[in-house]
């Protein structure tokens, strides 16, 4: 239970740090020329979509008991994945 806590937490630390992350490259989109803002724009707007999705997937995952969270953490585990890959690739 207690390494399962501790990961929630890094879990949660990094769902804090990606979503200040988001907010610095959405004011710095805002603050370019409009040729680079439409460039950058879209990526932003997925990411944002992405984050929220893993933010509910989390949240699920969070709150399951022990028969739901093997599922539960499935789906939270890809939509992690992918949202980890999209800051990289961003």
């Amino acid at each position: 239970m207690e390494n399962q806590e501790a990961g929630l937490g890094k879990r949660e630390a990094q769902m804090k740090a990606w979503g200040a992350k988001l907010d610095q490259l959405s004011a710095k989109v805002d603050a370019v020329g409009a040729d680079v803002k439409l460039d950058y724009r879209k990526g932003i707007d997925d990411l944002k979509v992405s984050y929220k999705d893993t933010q509910a997937k989390y949240d699920a995952f969070k709150v399951a008991g022990k028969e739901d969270a093997a599922i539960i953490q499935s789906g939270f585990e890809k939509a992690w994945h992918e949202l980890e890959a999209a800051f990289k690739k961003l």
